[in-house]
């Protein structure tokens, strides 16, 4: 099978290189994986080549890259499965990390976040006496989120991310969930204080990409929704982010759609005026698009089969 490689370049001792792209024709085998393909490469093209692997068996999460813009583990990754009409493949590192040189990103950001959540038990007291066997139940609902093999994908595409370097991200919150679950740590509440923090479980922008990309099916923003859920209910609802949901919720069900020019101000506070002058220049924008919400809002027909719908859910709640 014909291939040509895209891939992006970048060496940080050039100043006149910089990042740019460059193509590889191969001849590879139908079953080769883009792993295989950048093996092949480094070791008869091009010796200059970086790239990190080692397992090669979808265990160890170092071979993350961009493929065709999505993050994915090469060494699982077949050729057949991502090559375009043109029989090209684009291959970048991973995004929302620094790049040391080609397809290596530096992973520091990304450990940094993860120790951010404290991923560590915290038993209340003294150490037990003896062994402390946690309920089976409880575990085996646990091994989904331990299954994450810290390879970064979700993080890489991540788009609150991209606009917001403090955010924690999906694979350090999703570890948060695998210790808040844990019926051997006692600091439950305050890691929900903690996580519910500017950075935190609230700047989640709930696009997908990391259910998407991950390669374990961990589904990080799953994980994410539950932490809000519970930090609810442990009363942490006094931050921006929970007050949101919470007006959200009940705008729309008052009158089967949302009123956009009330969210902001139940979501904020009335006098919290920093706040929303803030949002000034979001409403503007809107204003000149023709996208401002009506002043006066108006229910929809049939908005009493939408409150039966919010009403029954919060029923079985």
């Amino acid at each position: 099978m014909e291939v040509t490689l895209n891939v992006k370049r970048f060496d940080p001792e050039s100043k006149e290189q910089g990042s740019h792209f460059q193509e590889y024709n191969l001849e590879v085998e139908d079953h080769s994986t883009v792993l295989d393909a950048l093996v092949k490469v480094r070791e008869e093209v091009d010796g200059t080549l970086a790239l990190r692997c080692s397992c090669r068996a979808s265990i160890c999460g170092s071979c993350s890259m961009r493929v065709n813009g999505h993050a994915k583990l090469v060494c699982k990754t077949k050729l057949r499965d991502v090559i375009q009409h043109d029989h090209k493949v684009l291959v970048e590192p991973m995004n929302n990390m620094p790049v040391v040189k080609d397809l290596v990103a530096d992973m520091k950001p990304f450990w940094d976040k993860v120790r951010a959540i404290q991923p560590w038990l915290q038993p209340d007291g003294a150490a037990p006496e003896r062994e402390y066997i946690a309920p089976n139940a409880t575990m085996l609902h646990l091994t989904g989120v331990m299954s994450c093999i810290m390879c970064g994908a979700c993080v890489s595409d991540c788009t609150a991310l991209e606009v917001d370097k403090n955010f924690l991200g999906p694979a350090a919150l999703a570890k948060a969930y695998r210790f808040l679950g844990d019926p051997r740590d006692d600091a439950g509440n305050n890691r929900l204080k903690m996580y519910g923090e500017s950075g935190g479980i609230w700047d989640c922008t709930r696009c997908m990409e990391c259910v998407q990309v991950c390669p374990k099916g961990v589904a990080p923003m799953e994980r994410i929704m539950s932490l809000r859920d519970q930090a609810i209910q442990a009363g942490f609802n006094n931050n921006n982010g929970a007050r949101h949901t919470e007006s959200f919720s009940e705008l729309v069900k008052h009158s089967g759609r949302l009123d956009e020019l009330r969210l902001p101000i139940k979501t904020f506070g009335m006098f919290n005026f920093p706040a929303l002058i803030g949002l000034l220049p979001v409403g503007l924008r809107a204003l000149r698009r023709g996208k401002m919400p009506p002043i006066i809002h108006k229910s929809i027909p049939g908005a009493e089969k939408v409150r039966r719908i919010f009403e029954k859910v919060e029923g079985k709640k």
